[in-house]
C-alpha cells in the first residue's frame, strides 16, 4: 500500500474522550467509533519513519458494536483499525458512492489477511 516505513499511532480511548475529539476536531458531537488524523509526507521531513498519521478508537463504541454484530471485540477492534489506516491512506466513505465501495472492498481485503469473518460495516 506504499507505507511500508511508515509509523502508526494508536490510541484507545473512551466515549467521553472520543466525544470531545469529534467535537473538536470534527465539529460533530457525541462518541464516535474511530477518528484519523493524518500526519501528511511533508509534515516532518527530517523525520524517518514518516508518521502516517494517528488513529484514536473508542473502546467503549466498540464494545457496543461487536454485542450488535455478535463478533468479538477483537475482530471489531481490527475493523476500526483497518477503517483508520485507510483514512489515513487517502480512502473516503463521504464523498461518493463509488469511493465508499472501493473504501469497502479494500476493507474486507485486509481483513480477510487478518482473518476476519465478519464484513466490516461502517455503520451499525
Amino acid at each position: 500500500m506504499g507505507c511500508e516505513d511508515d509509523e502508526l499511532s494508536v490510541l484507545i480511548v473512551d466515549d467521553d474522550q472520543i466525544a470531545d475529539l469529534n467535537a473538536q476536531y470534527l465539529s460533530k458531537s457525541g462518541p464516535t467509533n474511530v477518528i484519523a488524523f493524518p500526519q501528511g509526507p511533508d509534515s516532518y521531513p527530517e523525520i524517518s519513519p514518516q508518521p502516517l498519521g494517528d488513529i484514536v478508537i473508542s473502546i467503549e463504541t466498540a464494545q457496543r458494536e461487536s454485542r450488535i454484530a455478535d463478533m468479538g471485540i477483537e475482530e471489531r477492534m481490527n475493523q476500526l483499525l483497518i477503517h483508520g489506516i485507510l483514512h489515513l491512506l487517502g480512502f473516503d466513505h463521504v464523498d461518493s458512492r463509488q469511493k465508499a465501495i472501493e473504501m469497502d472492498a479494500k476493507a474486507a481485503e485486509l481483513e480477510q489477511l487478518l482473518g476476519s469473518s465478519t464484513p466490516s460495516r461502517r455503520e451499525m
